[in-house]
């Protein structure tokens, strides 16, 4: 069997790309729709779907197919906390694989290489998506705005979902929806939780917040600044997540300069040290200090 790579399998699946795709045959169990197959591999008999354009079409249970260079297949071999994967499978609208599988594929243009790992936990969330829409529930996502501007390429990938629920499911997805949705994207390009994705989202509002209450001003969502301290607290989130550390100390400078700018930092990375329960390097509070400072100073 000739295979030039398979992801890592993370809890619920893996991609795969073959390098002899005439060599890959299948025998069907299920036709889900047109364009996807719950089928099982000749050569290991393991289970897979399989997704491409008119591969279930006109297909039998029993038929055999053979995969070509444009369909995407993704394992089902482990079992995941939230059932088998046939449960999983019969849970989740064939539409939602397809239309994740093809949010990923404009990640992949997008930013090159990703992790498809994210496949099934994407689809489920936007089967529940449509499901609460239609039964007129109404989600809230306070992250919104806030995701739009950390992951604003992932944010405009997700919304390539808008088109596709509303021709395939005809279901028209909200803004808060699309939020949660890159989260996910995010989460195939760093290879982290979507669950870490949204800690940070939580944790940079958070900072925001602290900052506009201690100097007592409202930042403007759209200015630059805004933009410059999110991506700062972002990237000071990961450095703690990564135990990683600023090589250049600047805590003195800032200190004798702006002492306001400096006390507000050094509360701001106590609470952050507190919610991840990691120890913030005193190096950070003076990075973090020129930002509050543009706020302390705009007029």
């Amino acid at each position: 069997m000739n295979y030039l790579q398979c992801y890592p399998v993370m809890g619920w699946h893996c991609v795969e790309k073959w390098e002899n795709w005439g060599e890959r045959m299948y025998r069907i169990i299920k036709t889900l729709n047109h364009n996807s197959i719950l089928a099982v591999g000749m050569e290991d008999n393991q289970e897979y779907i399989l997704l491409g354009k008119g591969i279930g079409f006109g297909r039998k249970v029993s038929e055999r197919v053979e995969a070509d260079a444009d369909t995407r297949i993704y394992s089902l071999k482990n079992v995941s906390e939230q059932g088998k994967a046939r449960e999983l499978v019969r849970d989740t609208p064939a539409e939602c694989f397809e239309i994740s599988s093809r949010i990923l594929d404009k990640a992949e243009e997008e930013f090159g290489r990703i992790d498809r790992d994210i496949l099934f936990p994407m689809s489920n969330h936007i089967a529940y998506a449509v499901k609460r829409i239609k039964s007129g529930e109404q989600i809230s996502n306070p992250l919104t705005s806030d995701i739009r501007i950390l992951f604003y390429k992932e944010y405009k990938i997700a919304e390539y979902a808008r088109p596709l629920l509303k021709e395939m499911m005809a279901v028209d997805i909200m803004d808060d929806e699309i939020g949660y949705i890159a989260l996910h994207v995010h989460s195939s390009i760093e290879d982290e939780k979507v669950s870490t994705s949204m800690q940070m989202a939580m944790m940079v509002r958070e900072c925001v917040s602290l900052i506009e209450e201690q100097t007592k001003k409202t930042i403007d969502i759209l200015s630059l600044d805004y933009n410059r301290l999110m991506n700062h607290v972002k990237f000071m989130f990961a450095r703690v997540e990564n135990s990683e550390t600023l090589k250049v100390n600047i805590n003195a400078y800032i200190m004798q300069n702006y002492p306001d700018a400096y006390e507000i930092a050094a509360t701001i990375c106590e609470h952050m040290g507190k919610a991840l329960n990691k120890r913030l390097e005193e190096v950070e509070i003076g990075y973090l200090a020129m930002h509050v400072q543009r706020v302390l100073a705009d007029e």
